[in-house]
C-alpha cells in the first residue's frame, strides 16, 4: 500500500505514515519498499496482536525516565532499545499522546554530585539468570586499591540511584554487597556454579537482625 492509501484508512497526514514506518523500521520490523507501488511487509512475517491502553503506554513512558536515573549506561541502552520496539506496536493516537507525555516528565536527581556511572547491570543479570561466575576489580569508596575478586551473583536491588548487587565472594568467604557502578572492570565466565538457594528477603532481614544488636 502507498504512503498515502494507509493515510487515508487510518485517517492521519502522509506524514505521520512515513514518520510511523521510520518507527516500524527501527523497531526491526521488515518493512519492505516498492518502487511505485508503496509499502510492504517482508513476506511471512507476522506480529503478535498486542494492544497497549493509553495508561499502560504513560507507565512505560515514566519508567522511561525513571531507567535514565539508575545511572547505568548498559541498562539504559537495553531499556530505550526495547521500548522503541514496543512503541512500534502502539495506535497512532497513543503514540501521539505518549511522545506529549515523554516531553512533560522530569526526575529530579538528589544525587547529582556524585555523577558516578555505570556499564555492567545488563551483563550480570544475564550472569544471576545464568549462574555464571563473574571476575571483577571493585574500588571501594574513599580507597585507592583496586582489589580483584571472583563472586557468584544472586541479586541486586537500588537505592538512591545506584545499583548494588547481592553475591558470594570468594575473596571474603560470605555474601557481599557491591555497588555497581564502583566495578571498575568485569568478565562473564563460561563456567557456572552451583545455585546456593540464596534468598533476597531472608538477606535483608539478617542485615536488620545484625544491625539491631
Amino acid at each position: 500500500m502507498t504512503a498515502t492509501e494507509l493515510a487515508e484508512k487510518y485517517e492521519v497526514s502522509v506524514r505521520t505514515i512515513y514518520r510511523d514506518i521510520r518507527k516500524l523500521e527501527e523497531a526491526g520490523i521488515p518493512v519492505v519498499t516498492i518502487d511505485g507501488k508503496g509499502y510492504s511487509l517482508m513476506e511471512g512475517y507476522q506480529i503478535a496482536p498486542v494492544q497497549f491502553t493509553e495508561k499502560e503506554a504513560n507507565a512505560l513512558i515514566t519508567a522511561q525516565h525513571l531507567v535514565k536515573q539508575t545511572k547505568d549506561t548498559s541498562f539504559m541502552r537495553d531499556f530505550g532499545e526495547a521500548l522503541t520496539k514496543i512503541k512500534s506496536v502502539f495506535r497512532t493516537s497513543v503514540l501521539e499522546k505518549s511522545e506529549r507525555l515523554e516531553r512533560q516528565i522530569h526526575v529530579f536527581d538528589p544525587n547529582y554530585f556524585e555523577n558516578i556511572s555505570s556499564n555492567a547491570l545488563s551483563e550480570i543479570q544475564l550472569a544471576i539468570t545464568n549462574l555464571n561466575y563473574v571476575e571483577i576489580n571493585y574500588q571501594k569508596a574513599n580507597d585507592p586499591i583496586i582489589s580483584y575478586r571472583k563472586i557468584e551473583p544472586y541479586a541486586f536491588y537500588s537505592t538512591n540511584h545506584k545499583w548494588i548487587l547481592i553475591a558470594w565472594c570468594y575473596l571474603r568467604n560470605e555474601y557481599r554487597a557491591f555497588r555497581i557502578d564502583r566495578i571498575q572492570q568485569f568478565k562473564i565466565l563460561p563456567d557456572t556454579f552451583d545455585d546456593r538457594k540464596f534468598n533476597l528477603q531472608s538477606y535483608f532481614q539478617n542485615c536488620i537482625a545484625e544491625h539491631k544488636k
